[in-house]
């Protein structure tokens, strides 16, 4: 029995409804579909997504691989619902002189210290929120796995680098210094 997939989803403030093996939700925020395998069932009670494992009696699958596509599915699941309630926020920081952001309609525009300044398309359903320094930045999206990618590409444009400490960190990411050179006598 999976671990992660035995576990219920609290489904206050989604509208969920179960027809076959699809599983459609509505929140505030979002909605969508989403499709169980065969293998798997869906079953609300109280205000509770319960998601189980039938019986497998073709012996296709082992234990352990319905195992983990249980509880797959029950992550992605509580992922979209939770999304569709409230959506995901994860902050950038800009460190750097000079360095920040600025939003234009779907367009970010980075200065990050290089001879051009670097266009970013902002994929549709994230939003963002500069300070006024433009060296803090929010993400949001509905969408967990968006916003994630977003913050990663972001931070590809310029990782943070261990001597100085500049560049582009995401959430609560720790920059190990390093010592520089040093003259010897």
């Amino acid at each position: 029995m999976s671990k992660i997939g035995r576990r219920p989803i609290d489904i206050q403030g989604v509208q969920v409804e179960i027809k076959g093996q699809e599983l459609h939700y509505k929140g505030k925020k979002a909605s969508g579909v989403h499709v169980l395998p065969d293998f798997l069932k869906a079953d609300v009670k109280d205000n509770v997504l319960v998601i189980t494992a039938k019986n497998a009696s073709d012996k296709s699958m082992s234990a352990r691989e319905i195992n983990k596509e249980w509880g797959l599915n029950r992550a992605l699941l509580f992922n979209k619902i939770k999304g569709a309630q409230a959506e995901f926020e994860k902050q950038v920081q800009i460190t750097g002189l000079g360095f920040k952001a600025a939003v234009s309609g779907s367009k970010v525009v980075f200065s990050l210290g290089y001879s051009h300044k670097i266009d970013f398309n902002l994929p549709e359903g994230v939003t963002l929120d500069v300070d006024k320094s433009g060296q803090k930045l929010l993400f949001k999206s509905s969408n967990k796995e968006l916003v994630g990618l977003v913050c990663s590409k972001v931070r590809s444009l310029r990782a943070p680098e261990p001597y100085k400490g500049t560049g582009i960190r995401v959430g609560d990411e720790v920059i190990v210094r390093k010592a520089g050179k040093t003259k010897a006598s």
